[in-house]
């Protein structure tokens, strides 16, 4: 009886991959993939990251208010939270806020009235919970759920415009990982 002869390479590649496939047939099921379900909560939900508009000028951990049932119903408002930074030595201000994917935005100056929020030189304007000053967005165009967001531009008098995505918080302000952002000199 001949000795077996040894599998070459070329015989070998298509064993190894015929092999892989049989171990990846029972991994399509989607069912837990929260992804492939428009209702299911995508899991993340962390601000955005910091964005420069201007060396001076700095909008930091942007995100939208935490819905208490878990949905921001289209057609509702939505309050956004950020830090606006500016390390330079000039005052700027916010004068508005845009996007498609809401009507319009109201912005609340730190004495109360509507309009542009003053972002002074070497200080922070916290767009917080408790503001003002505040920014909420009116009338939003889709249901957004925890850890999904909508673009939105800040446009400042000196500094320009700088467009980012607002994620929905992943959790309510002080029970998550992360907190809104609020004014360190202030008894919040």
């Amino acid at each position: 009886m001949p000795a077996p002869r040894p599998l070459r390479r070329r015989q070998l590649i298509p064993a190894v991959l015929l092999a892989g496939a049989a171990a990846l047939t029972g991994c399509g099921d989607d069912a837990d993939n929260p992804a492939q379900d428009d209702q299911a909560e995508v899991v993340g939900g962390n601000p955005q990251p910091d964005e420069q508009v201007t060396t001076s000028v700095s909008v930091n951990s942007l995100q939208l208010a935490y819905p208490e049932d878990g949905l921001v119903e289209a057609g509702s408002d939505v309050q956004l939270y950020a830090a606006l930074a500016n390390n330079g030595t000039s005052d700027d201000q916010l004068l508005d806020v845009t996007g498609s994917g809401f009507e319009d935005a109201r912005l609340v100056a730190p004495d109360g009235s509507e309009g542009a929020i003053p972002v002074p030189s070497n200080n922070t304007a916290y767009l917080e919970p408790e503001g003002p000053p505040s920014v909420t967005l009116l009338g939003v165009a889709e249901d957004l759920r925890s850890s999904q967001s909508v673009e939105v531009t800040f446009v400042f008098e000196d500094a320009g415009e700088v467009t980012m995505e607002a994620m929905v918080a992943a959790d309510p302000p002080g029970e998550g990982e992360f907190d809104t952002p609020q004014d360190p000199t202030t008894d919040n």
